[in-house]
């Protein structure tokens, strides 16, 4: 196996090896860390993934872009089955049919009953890993529209090597999403709720990530999907659904709820290694900048809509850039343009040759929410089955888009409807009931800071509680 390195998509910092950019999270420039070289899948290794656990593929994916100087598949494989040994279904994300050919790739079956914890689960576990061989600690600061921030609280909460602390747009999360960040009593981690929209959030983080100085100083890592070690767990179920189904010997098409287009992403990334994708729908809400963008070739962010599937709400989809990268040819030229002109007024255009490459590799469709409510009870009437609002928009955009031949077609299912009672019990009438394990849940005390949308006061919070600090 040859080694892989990493590199930044705006080509202005140095190449990493895979530990280092595991750590780092955004690059140095600004950039987001790809592989220099995709490693590739041959047949006779989608054949094999049947066979093994949920962990296993984890573990062998993990290991194909750690590469020989990384940590070695044994020391992954058993990272992997002791985040997977928290998951509420044996077989980790199990499919469930719900009309012809049309499945449902349950990822929600994590301890915050949503589809980061596949991946956080895991990074957390390798980010102590390595920050323990090294010595060493880590501030992480990250933002979230609803789950990522649960996920990354719960992956970490206890850790003896990190500091978490997560901004949230205050006010625009449910209940249970903001509960899963409040009650965790562990004096490592902080749920921060701040006054503004997600993309407020997201900016804060990546403005702090953007002082070089202040990044040193705490120690700041990085758990949002700019980590490219979230990317490289999510490609796992991609594998384990398409081979369940047919692969390497058909194809699968997949449709994926997207908001800040990491997971989507991971499924490109699949293709490209030689997974037989047919097909990958972006599935928007009425926030679909993605779908303006694949339709006219204009990236332009317009106001944040409230929407019954709020994890979705964004307009500045971070992993996009990865995206533009490989359909620019890796012209890190043009990507840092286009990432300047969209600081400076809110968008840019694709251009012609990135618009047709993305409408190749890509279909998309909207929701509304009109279209998400009929779905869900569509669904519950026909098949007793009771999506999710973000999955309700995999779902629509499947319809739209994938034919309904003899392909598979795989929504990808990213929370459990108990996550969105509100939402879900307008639409069908009834209000889902969190596992018993998670009861407490609602009557649990919280803990929870606020902040305004204001860099200096959120940098003097992470500052004030980062036990990292150099100097």
């Amino acid at each position: 196996m040859s080694p892989i390195t990493y590199i930044s998509t705006r080509g202005e910092a140095p190449e990493l090896g895979f530990e280092d950019a595991l750590l780092a999270g955004l690059a140095r420039d600004g950039g987001l860390y790809l592989p220099k070289t995709w490693p590739t899948l041959s047949k006779s290794e989608l054949e094999a993934v049947p066979g093994q656990s949920f962990a296993e593929v984890a573990a062998d994916t993990v290991a194909r872009f750690a590469g020989p100087k990384g940590l070695a598949r044994k020391e992954i494989l058993k990272l992997a089955e002791a985040a997977y040994a928290r998951f509420g279904h044996p077989a980790t994300t199990p499919l469930v049919e719900i009309d012809r050919n049309l499945w449902v790739l349950e990822l929600f079956h994590g301890p915050t009953l949503a589809f980061k914890d596949v991946a956080m689960q895991l990074l957390a576990r390798l980010m102590d890993e390595v920050l323990t061989r090294r010595g060493e600690r880590a501030t992480i600061v990250g933002a979230t529209s609803g789950d990522t921030g649960g996920a990354a609280i719960e992956a970490f909460r206890g850790s003896s090597r990190v500091d978490c602390i997560i901004l949230f747009p205050d006010g625009r999360v449910s209940d249970v999403q903001r509960r899963m960040m409040t009650t965790a009593r562990e004096s490592n981690v902080h749920a921060v709720a701040v006054d503004g929209t997600f993309d407020d959030c997201q900016a804060l983080v990546k403005a702090m990530f953007n002082d070089l100085a202040f990044r040193d100083r705490v120690c700041l890592a990085g758990v949002n999907s700019i980590n490219w070690a979230r990317i490289v767990a999510q490609i796992s179920y991609y594998l384990v659904a398409a081979t369940a189904l047919g692969a390497p010997y058909r194809p699968v098409s997949f449709a994926v709820p997207t908001g800040n287009f990491g997971d989507i992403f991971a499924g490109f990334v699949a293709r490209t290694m030689g997974l037989p994708v047919e097909t990958l729908a972006i599935a928007t809400n009425d926030n679909d900048i993605l779908r303006r963008a694949h339709a006219d070739g204009a990236y332009e962010v317009k106001g944040v809509s409230a929407t019954n599937s709020p994890s979705m709400d964004i307009q500045i989809s971070s992993n996009f850039e990865r995206y533009l990268y490989e359909a620019s040819d890796r012209d890190a030229t043009w990507v840092r343009g286009r990432m300047g002109e969209l600081q400076q007024s809110g968008q840019f255009r694709l251009g012609e040759k990135v618009q047709a490459r993305m409408q190749r590799d890509f279909a998309a469709a909207s929701a509304s929410q009109a279209e998400v409510a009929a779905t869900v009870r569509r669904v519950r009437e026909q098949s007793g089955y009771l999506l999710d609002p973000h999955t309700a928009c995999g779902v629509v955009a499947a319809e739209k888009t994938l034919p309904a031949g003899r392909t598979p077609r795989v929504v990808l299912a990213t929370a459990h409807p108990a996550k969105f009672p509100d939402a879900v019990e307008a639409i069908v009438g009834e209000r889902p009931p969190l596992p018993p394990r998670l009861h407490a849940l609602l009557t649990d005390k919280e803990r929870i800071s606020v902040l305004p949308n204001d860099l200096a006061a959120v940098k003097g919070f992470v500052a004030d509680r980062a036990t990292a600090v150099r100097g």
